[in-house]
């Protein structure tokens, strides 16, 4: 068990209600049909992400997996978000069919319309 260790990351994310609360309140959104992120900066070095997919989306299947793509979007693109951010995506029903490029174009999407992206060199 101890090789599962070292190949699990630590994933950075929100997990109490008052976090997501802060971002609700405090943070600026952007929309697209797909999705809805909240965004505001926090006090460390790193990014955390929550995850609200409603029940409105589908059952718990689709929601699990609606959160399982979008947790991969985050992980793949974390290195070229500035750092110290604290965000909130929602999931619209209208997503529950997309396959994972289409979410993490979405996703994509609204992390450069919130200017959240590095400039790449």
């Amino acid at each position: 068990m101890i090789w599962q260790e070292n190949l699990m990351k630590n994933f950075n994310s929100l997990k109490k209600n008052e976090e997501f609360n802060r971002v609700y309140k405090n943070g600026k959104s952007y929309a697209n049909k797909n999705l809805v992120m909240y965004l505001v900066k926090n006090d460390t070095k790193k990014c955390r992400i929550g995850i609200s997919v409603s029940k409105k989306v589908g059952n718990s299947v689709v929601r699990h997996r609606m959160t399982r793509l979008l947790r991969e979007c985050f992980r793949l693109n974390e290195d070229r978000f500035n750092t110290g951010l604290d965000m909130v995506v929602v999931v619209r029903a209208s997503s529950k069919n997309l396959g994972f490029f289409e979410m993490q174009d979405s996703y994509l999407h609204l992390c450069g319309l919130h200017k959240i992206l590095k400039e790449m060199v």
